[in-house]
């Protein structure tokens, strides 16, 4: 037995005062304890957000991007009348077919890596041109190799690409200067990259043609280090066009459906996850206006039990989707409906609550429809 519990149970009720009076934690809140805050309680009692940076008016113009669990965050967002930002409407070049617009606010697929997201941008101003500017699909075609399941079968010549590649990029420069929020899910750590440039790509470039050099790609997997240097770059490069521009980083719950490391994909899942949400917590604090919301915490943590996953243990849930976006409208928006940048209010917006309420029995058929994602990672998951 530890000799400290002899002395602790041997302190005097006087004793007992005087620790109380200097004990450092004495004035915390009960969200601070987890016998208070988690302990007891069920997976929807608790609530981890205790204050916000900002809050959102639904006259805002909100972009997302990031892995394939941003895609219900912008779905939800739209359901409820959130100013869901999509310059891509369309197809406007002859080689476009009409497929995953308004998925994202341009149409430029998952970016899984922070990476990806600092060169999506590089590329949208030119300051970037990778080597690789297409791919000879497996089936025929060219592909983006920077969206390669953008649209099935691809394009029919190079010609017709980059003419869709070139309006593409016009849609994501004004995605990012016209923006009053960007929302970021953080989802991998581990990716593909181009030995020649450092050109990310969103999968392994053998996964979608067999016409390549494997020497021209290699695996990688971030470190803390460089995620953190890439988000801070890309903070800074969005803000020398859209200095007022919001940022909220989440980190997605969705486990790896693959590993490259030779290691278990579990272990590579944790080790990913911890990663992205360091880099996270550092970037917040690093920056004015950025907030981490926690969607992985809300569903991986032990209170949910496991109960927002569907039976793969993989894929969210559309309850388990609805409960996180039922507390991202609790906090971040405001009753009154006006926007704030500074000393937001944490209290819960009853308005926004109820009209989240309203709409719940709708948004869950709705849900369901939106679990078939688009997902380049599936295409790791080689049958046996």
């Amino acid at each position: 037995m530890s000799p400290w519990v002899g002395q602790c149970c041997s302190f005097t009720e006087s004793t007992r005062r005087e620790i109380r009076l200097v004990h450092p934690y004495r004035h915390k809140p009960d969200y601070a304890f987890w016998r208070r805050a988690v302990s007891g309680r069920s997976s929807r009692e608790v609530d981890p957000v205790t204050a916000v940076p900002f809050h959102i008016a639904q006259s805002d113009k909100i972009a997302t991007g990031g892995s394939c669990f941003a895609q219900y965050i912008s779905k939800t967002l739209s359901s409820i009348g959130f100013g869901y930002l999509v310059t891509e409407t369309g197809p406007v070049t002859p080689g476009a077919t009409n497929e995953n617009y308004g998925v994202f606010p341009a149409r430029f697929g998952n970016l899984y890596t922070a990476r990806q997201l600092v060169q999506l941008f590089q590329r949208a101003y030119g300051v970037f041109e990778p080597a690789d500017s297409e791919w000879v699909a497996t089936a025929g075609g060219y592909v983006d190799p920077f969206r390669p399941l953008i649209q099935q079968g691809g394009f029919e010549s190079v010609e017709r690409l980059r003419a869709d590649r070139e309006s593409h990029l016009a849609s994501v420069r004004e995605m990012f200067e016209q923006c009053d929020v960007f929302i970021f899910t953080l989802g991998l750590t581990e990716g593909w990259r181009s030995t020649v440039d450092g050109a990310m790509f969103p999968l392994a470039p053998g996964v979608v043609s067999e016409k390549i050099n494997p020497s021209d790609y290699e695996f990688h997997n971030f470190t803390v280090g460089e995620v953190e240097a890439d988000l801070l770059e890309f903070v800074d490069l969005l803000r020398s066009v859209n200095p007022t521009v919001r940022i909220i980083l989440t980190v997605s719950p969705v486990p790896l459906i693959a590993t490259f490391e030779e290691r278990h994909v579990l272990v590579s899942t944790v080790y990913s996850k911890c990663v992205l949400r360091v880099a996270a917590e550092t970037i917040t604090r690093c920056r004015p206006d950025i907030a981490y919301f926690p969607s992985y915490e809300l569903i991986t943590g032990p209170q949910a039990r496991s109960q927002f996953y569907q039976d793969d243990l993989r894929e969210v849930s559309a309850d388990g989707v609805e409960h996180v976006m039922s507390i991202f409208i609790k906090h971040y928006v405001p009753s009154d409906g006006a926007s704030k940048s500074e000393n937001a209010d944490p209290k819960p917006s009853a308005a926004s609550a109820s009209h989240l309420a309203s709409s719940r029995a709708s948004e869950a058929a709705n849900m369901r429809e939106w679990q078939q994602v688009i997902c380049d990672e599936i295409t790791l998951d080689v049958p046996r």
